[in-house]
């Protein structure tokens, strides 16, 4: 990733932006936090220029990157044009003159943090419902006229935080009734319920579950400052569904009752011996370092998932028109930039919820067809971590109309990645996937791009790295695609096939991308990603020196901290001869309880290591530790054992010593023979070998059910029914065999009908042969020889009651029967 170190503004900058801040503050209404939309019912078409000619390159690309943008009534023309309000910089008339006010507005170093972005996102006219997404396009459109050239890759610029000392941060309750009593109850179930309830729209902050609530309202409250809490940002400042049409009213509400719920907590102090950096927030002070090295020259749509919440997910590429996707069904936010898609469910009032998707209108979709049938190649990019590897069928990305028509999709089957796709040489319905033995689909966070050009047809790229399949059909033409199709995400436009997994981003180029720039883009990572500058300087004898982490929120209950490095902004600066040893993550107040990766760090700062503009690398470690106020609120720092002449003397915790063995229950006297033991126990007892045909097919089947184990407490009821069946078997092959039989049954009539056969001396036969041959007396909690005398008796009983009517072979049935009987019971069984 490229990073720069950012310089010092000369005066002209510094008079030039004050300039343009007055200019601005009495534009269009002046200073309000959020001002009425320009024009928005409007012709928001294009504008057809016939003005004087760009004098130079650099205007022209301006022109290109963000006049043609922006010239619109229902952007910012209706204000910023010729004759409008200062600064013009869409000037219809004049492009020339509209690039030179546009310069007192812009930083081209850094255009996140340009005056034009910065006055939007404190709400000055989003021509979208979320400002987040305005100022993500502004940033996108002065990127591009900063870039200058085809494939670039954007760059991150280092700049000093506000430096802050650790301050005492109040942390949430671990149980929810406080929460329940003062805003819960009262505010959330009283008028969020409608909509942010189970089944509904996330954040689930009036669930019915009282910890599901309280966990999705945690991000949204800031206990150390009440009133800038989202859940009271969202009322007073986005107007968002005020309670009797009272805004200032609603939010006033809210942040009382947070005010509430925060008295009587108790800030978490630092500990005073601590040798600690400057303090930071994520979202607060991180220097944002999604962009850094992506390639997005010929990006059509785009997907982040930046909102968190709500049910529209925006294109942000500043393409018009914007394709933005309505999500509906089980569908959720994800942590750090993502949806969750699920499968269809019950909810809790027992209602079916339908599976999640997301899905844009047919109109804004038509911006795929014209794009990318005129440049006759594209890419699809996503990262995507599936539910499982056993979904099949299950759309991932598709531009099409139902589950049978499509231009392009992109789909799961168990551990294969699909592409169907529609071309003047290939059918729409016929996948080219990867390959199942090589298993490249797997359940977790995945780089997956598709690409298509006419040199190359169809390939699948996943984590950086060509799949190594060959598309079967020639490169044809996408002339054939049709232009009423919709784009969609986690299903098809019919809903009949859902695909379960996170979508973390989503981007259409309307070129196919190199295995180059597809191994750039793999390597930037995906989601909310931020330096964190963690200042230093306080501790060591050096100027502007900080101790950098990339860190994002790595799901919605963790952060991913990794890649330290040390890094003076001073360019003229060097480290030389600083110890830094043992560094520790902080968070609220204290030392974090696990994950404290660099705890056994021990580097030295010296110029041979140093590189000015780059820094020094202290470890290639990363760690994940527990996310407890939230992103805006979470406060970190760094602790060290040394750094420079800074010490700490850290005192170990003691090893303690070896626990007492706990006591082990009580075993029983008795357990299970095991599957090979059942089976030797009846061959030695009923004398037939265990390979005699029948027996030995008999016995594979049911091995599997049969026990594995010796304790007693294993037994299950398949236990009963594998021996069972084993036993007939035996007893089956033991009276069917005259030898076998007149050896265990001596004196037994077995050709006698059962109505002579079982008189009582036959029965006292068969009753002392069973007793003799497979109970005997080996334990003394057995039944009684007379229980079990009186239980043969009446199973033959039972079976004989036909009497005369008895059909031939029925003695044998019966004595195969009663030998099943006591052959499968626990005399077989137990040991």
């Amino acid at each position: 990733m490229t990073m720069e170190i950012r310089q010092g503004k000369s005066p002209l900058q510094a008079l030039l932006a004050l300039v343009a801040t007055a200019l601005l503050l009495t534009a269009c209404g002046g200073g309000e936090s959020t001002e009425a939309l320009p024009n928005t019912g409007g012709n928001g078409g294009t504008v057809s220029y016939d003005g004087p000619a760009p004098a130079t390159d650099d205007v022209l690309n301006f022109k290109r990157s963000v006049w043609d943008h922006l010239v619109a009534q229902d952007k910012c023309g209706a204000c910023h044009g010729a004759g409008g309000q200062s600064p013009t910089f869409v000037n219809e008339q004049d492009v020339n003159a509209a690039y030179a006010q546009a310069n007192t507005i812009v930083n081209l170093s850094d255009p996140s943090q340009s005056l034009m972005v910065t006055k939007v996102a404190g709400g000055h006219n989003c021509w979208e419902s979320s400002t987040s997404v305005c100022v993500d396009i502004l940033t996108t459109y002065l990127s591009d006229w900063a870039g200058g050239s085809e494939g670039s890759a954007k760059t991150v610029e280092l700049r000093a935080p506000t430096l802050r000392d650790p301050g005492n941060t109040i942390p949430f309750p671990t149980d929810a009734s406080r929460f329940q009593s003062t805003i819960y109850q009262p505010l959330l179930t009283t008028y969020c319920s409608e909509c942010h309830s189970d089944g509904g729209q996330a954040p689930y902050i009036a669930s019915e579950n009282i910890d599901t609530a309280y966990e999705q309202a945690k991000s949204r409250i800031d206990l150390n400052t009440p009133s800038s809490s989202r859940l009271v940002e969202r009322l007073r400042f986005d107007f968002h569904n005020c309670w009797d049409n009272d805004c200032d009213w609603s939010a006033d509400m809210m942040q009382m009752a947070i005010e509430d719920f925060a008295g009587p907590l108790t800030a978490q102090p630092v500990d005073e011996d601590l040798v600690v950096s400057k303090a930071l927030t994520l979202t607060g002070d991180g220097l944002l370092a999604n962009s850094g090295g992506r390639y997005e020259d010929n990006v059509i749509a785009l997907y982040e998932f930046k909102a968190g919440e709500g049910q529209t997910a925006f294109d942000t590429s500043g393409v018009s028109p914007a394709l933005n996707l309505t999500l509906s069904g089980n569908v959720d936010w994800v942590g750090g930039w993502g949806i969750d898609l699920r499968p269809a469910s019950e909810n809790d009032q027992g209602f079916m919820v339908p599976a999640g998707k997301a899905q844009g209108s047919t109109a804004d979709s038509r911006k795929l067809h014209t794009l990318l049938t005129a440049s006759g190649e594209y890419s699809i990019e996503a990262w995507v971590a599936p539910g499982n590897i056993t979904q099949e069928d299950a759309r991932i990305v598709s531009y099409s109309g139902s589950a049978t028509t499509r231009n392009v999709t992109l789909s799961q089957t168990l551990q294969r990645y699909e592409v169907l796709h529609r071309s003047t040489t290939s059918d729409e319905n016929t996948p080219f996937s990867t390959q199942d033995a090589d298993m490249l689909l797997q359940a977790t966070l995945q780089h997956v791009v598709v690409n298509y050009s006419p040199g190359n047809g169809r390939q699948i790229f996943i984590n950086g790295e060509a799949s190594g399949d060959v598309d079967p059909d020639p490169a044809g033409l996408l002339s054939e695609w049709d232009d009423s199709f919709a784009l969609v995400l986690g299903n098809e436009t019919d809903g009949n096939s859902p695909w379960q997994g996170a979508i973390r981003m989503v981007a259409i180029h309307n070129r196919a991308l190199t295995p180059e720039q597809i191994k750039a883009n793999f390597e930037v990572g995906v989601g909310q990603k931020f330096y964190l500058l963690f200042g230093v300087s306080h501790l060591i004898d050096l100027p502007q020196s900080f101790i950098v982490f990339e860190v994002s929120q790595f799901d919605s209950y963790s952060y991913r901290f990794s890649s330290p490095f040390f890094i003076s902004l001073d360019e003229s600066a060097e480290p030389s001869g600083i110890a830094l040893k043992g560094m520790r993550l902080g968070i609220n107040g204290k030392e974090a309880t696990v994950g404290q990766a660099w705890a056994n760090l021990d580097v030295m700062l010296n110029p041979t290591d140093y590189e000015p503009g780059a820094g020094q690398p202290l470890s290639r470690l990363g760690t994940v530790i527990a996310l407890e106020n939230g992103p805006g609120s979470d406060q970190f720092f760094l602790t060290f054992d040394q750094l420079g002449a800074s010490l700490y003397s850290r005192t170990q915790p003691a090893i303690p010593g070896e626990p007492a063995p706990a006591d082990l229950p009580p075993s029983s006297k008795i357990g299970l023979k095991t599957f090979d033991e059942v089976n030797a126990s009846m061959a030695r007892l009923t004398g037939v070998a265990t390979t005699q045909p029948d027996v030995r097919d008999t016995f594979l089947t049911v091995k599997q059910q049969l026990p594995t184990v010796e304790t007693i407490q294993g037994f299950l009821s398949s236990h009963q029914m594998a021996v069972t069946q084993m036993a007939i078997q035996y007893c089956d092959v033991l009276i069917s065999d005259d030898t076998l039989r007149a050896g265990f049954f001596p004196g037994f009539d077995f050709r006698a009908p059962a109505s002579a056969a079982f008189n009582t001396t036959g029965r006292d036969q068969i009753v002392s042969a069973l007793l003799t041959g497979f109970v005997g007396q080996n334990l003394g909690t057995q039944p009684a020889d007379t229980q079990i005398d009186t239980e043969l008796n009446a199973l033959m009983d039972r079976l004989t009651s036909c009497g005369t009517d008895c059909k031939p072979g029925r003695t044998e049935t019966v004595v195969k029967a009663s030998c099943a009987a006591v052959l499968g019971s626990a005399t077989t069984l137990v040991q």
